[in-house]
């Protein structure tokens, strides 16, 4: 009896042991911070096709995927039934919204729009095989000169840097009670994506100081964090496309100026992914891409492999257009 007993405590030790060391050989989760305004929120318009607030459709992307041109690009996008993928190796955090990645993680709820974290989750996730979050930390309207200010710049530290460090050290705190399959799971902040810019571009004095706030906004998201060689991706203010003239020239340039000081960082140009306004849901809002869906889709494709390159620069993905 006591025979049998020494032997199933044994058992009971090794069991232990063995589950002790599978936790420990779970590769960390790959967590990567979405962050900036409007652009990075998320403005493609999916399906809505009002003749006179949506331009009949053109250019959401229900229609987009439509194109035989392009159909072959979105075709990962819904399954075999005709319904929009969910990946539940790729989670996603947004606000008070969390869950397995699919459409609608953008500032209007529901599932009317989407934003660069769609295509670059999809990206992410085909490209590690651990699990993928991103956690978006975006508002519209903001911009680095003042709301989102890093500590390393002179003056008053921007609320919404405070409120990003915030979002973000709250999604990592509760990632296990959130999503319940990463328990036990350990983590690693992998790269740190922005996407921000109109509101400086708006503003003169902005511009010349932006390239040291970049710079320094890396540098404190890196210490905040404790990762010194955090891998940045800078993307392009590319809205109306490749002739940038006056204000918008010379924010572009400042943006690649101060990515370009940063080490381990990659700035990504956008701009030949905007799409004409006639062609696109919103006509008006050249500030959001017109709402063109492909034009968001692009942008996160492009910022999620130029990612890639940086860290693998002989994976094929980084290779041709997508």
């Amino acid at each position: 009896m006591k025979r049998t007993l020494s032997i199933a405590v044994v058992f009971c030790l090794l069991a232990g042991v063995n589950g002790q060391e599978s936790r420990r050989g779970r590769k960390p989760v790959k967590v990567f911070i979405l962050a900036g305004q409007s652009n990075m929120e998320g403005q493609g318009v999916v399906e809505m096709d009002h003749p006179e607030y949506y331009n009949s459709g053109k250019g959401n992307l229900v229609n987009t995927m439509k194109d035989p041109k392009k159909a072959h690009l979105f075709k990962h996008l819904k399954d075999e039934k005709g319904r929009w993928t969910v990946r539940s190796d790729v989670k996603i955090s947004f606000r008070e919204r969390a869950g397995n990645l699919t459409i609608g993680y953008t500032g209007y709820g529901g599932s009317s729009h989407i934003g660069p974290e769609l295509q670059f989750g999809h990206v992410g996730g085909d490209y590690y095989s651990e699990p993928v979050l991103l956690i978006k930390t975006a508002w519209g309207g903001k911009s680095l000169f003042k709301d989102f200010r890093p500590p390393s710049s002179s003056g008053e530290v921007g609320p919404f840097y405070t409120k990003m460090i915030e979002d973000v050290h709250q999604a990592l705190d509760n990632m296990h009670k959130t999503y319940p399959d990463l328990a036990g799971r350990e983590y690693e902040i992998a790269g740190f994506i922005w996407m921000q810019g109109w509101n400086d571009m708006c503003t003169p004095e902005a511009i010349p100081e932006y390239a040291d706030n970049l710079v320094n906004l890396a540098k404190d998201i890196r210490k905040e964090f404790n990762a010194p060689n955090l891998p940045v991706i800078i993307g392009e203010l590319g809205n109306g496309g490749p002739d940038a003239k006056g204000n918008m020239a010379a924010f572009r340039k400042a943006q690649k100026e101060g990515a370009e000081r940063i080490e381990r960082a990659v700035f990504v140009v956008t701009h030949n992914f905007a799409r004409p306004a006639e062609e696109s849901p919103n006509k008006g809002h050249g500030h959001h891409w017109f709402g063109n869906a492909e034009s968001y889709f692009l942008i996160g494709d492009a910022l999620a492999k130029a990612y890639i390159k940086l860290i693998d620069p002989k994976h094929p993905s980084t290779k041709g257009k997508p």
